[in-house]
């Protein structure tokens, strides 16, 4: 907790909510309720959804499998926004369905970045050195 006694993540509802609109984009992604050229035979999953504080605007982060294209589907997302937005209302008991925004997720890439750093010579010659020490 900060010194204002506010927490420092998102809240209990904001997790649930956002947990909620995550399942219903996936469904709909795994429907294909979408027609949009650009996603014509895409495999779209989707980490993570954030929600504001007010759970009036939910963050979508997507990835196509392979990572392919990723650009141009998430372009096609947030021209549905609409659509999309229509679709997920029912299945949400809130009073107000969320307006969404669609980002391409880059966990993976950091992930994958982060263990490239982890294999370096660099990083495998400081661990080494470590060893050494405590002998």
């Amino acid at each position: 907790m900060k010194k204002d006694n506010k927490p420092l993540g998102p809240s209990q509802r904001q997790l649930r909510v956002g947990e909620l609109v995550r399942h219903a984009l996936a469904e709909i992604f795994a429907r294909g309720d979408i027609e949009d050229e650009a996603m014509v035979g895409a495999v779209v999953t989707v980490p993570e959804v954030r929600m504001s504080n007010d759970l009036k605007l939910a963050s979508a982060y997507i990835m196509p499998l392979g990572g392919q294209h990723a650009e141009e589907i998430v372009a096609a997302l947030n021209r549905h926004t609409k659509f999309v937005r229509g679709r997920i209302a029912p299945k949400l008991n809130l009073k107000f369905a969320p307006d969404i925004r669609f980002f391409v997720d880059d966990t993976f890439e950091e992930a994958g970045r982060i263990d490239e750093l982890l294999r370096s010579d660099r990083v495998k010659r400081d661990l080494d050195d470590d060893g050494q020490d405590e002998e």
